[in-house]
């Protein structure tokens, strides 16, 4: 059997830890930055190849891959649980970045802006999850209160938790959001029912709903944006 050469082999210039040296972080594709996390590959299979293979089964795509467990990884034949546990830790950590940049920002200025607060927050999950966002009258961000969470298909979001969370912190305004793990963000009549609900019921508190935003498959749908706000 012929084995292909190791990266120790290769050219400096091809082996990721060097190429990231001379040449930036940017330089490297996906896998090779997999690659400096594992470490090493097989006896098959390079670290690179080994990491392009696992990327291949997710279709190329980061925020899939950010959804294996430790099992799931150790599938892969040199992938050990030390070796999971890095891609996983490392997935988690560009989770939390992505969350912690739109969060220093403090002031929401667009459904964009509330988006990637929350894309950090259910990104991975394969499970519902509503959530609010707590703002000031500068629109600036108090905190985010999870809400609830449910099945594969539906949550429940208690009207009540959500004006007792925004009247405990003493908020002017409040936005709603929500995952849908299937991937499709079009608004359900129950999304549409409870938008009416809670708008409703927050101008007896003389709070501001504005907006509500579902997100799916790395894309959002914002009621506002879209001209659904209940008046």
């Amino acid at each position: 059997m012929e084995f292909k050469a190791s990266i120790k082999e290769w050219d400096d210039a091809d082996r990721p830890r060097e190429k990231l040296l001379a040449k930036g972080k940017q330089a490297l594709s996906d896998a090779e930055l997999i690659a400096i996390l594992l470490g090493s590959g097989n006896r098959d299979e390079s670290a690179v190849d080994l990491s392009k293979r696992i990327l291949k089964s997710v279709e190329n795509s980061l925020p899939e891959l950010s959804k294996m467990s430790i099992a799931e990884l150790m599938k892969f034949k040199g992938i050990g649980e030390a070796k999971a546990i890095s891609i996983v830790a490392a997935m988690e950590l560009g989770r939390r970045r992505l969350g912690a940049d739109v969060y220093e920002r403090k002031k929401i200025s667009s459904s964009r802006d509330v988006f990637h607060i929350f894309q950090a927050e259910m990104a991975d999950s394969q499970y519902e999850e509503f959530w609010i966002l707590l703002l000031n009258r500068a629109n600036k961000i108090m905190k985010k209160v999870k809400i609830g969470d449910g099945g594969v298909s539906g949550t429940v979001a208690d009207p009540k938790r959500i004006f007792r969370a925004a009247i405990d912190s003493m908020a002017s305004s409040i936005i709603l959001c929500h995952n849908h793990p299937s991937g499709n963000i079009q608004a359900s009549n129950a999304d549409r029912d409870l938008t009416r609900k809670v708008v409703n019921g927050a101008k007896y508190f003389d709070i501001s709903v504005l907006d509500h935003i579902i997100i799916g498959d790395g894309n959002f749908y914002s009621f506002a944006d879209d001209g659904r706000m209940p008046t």
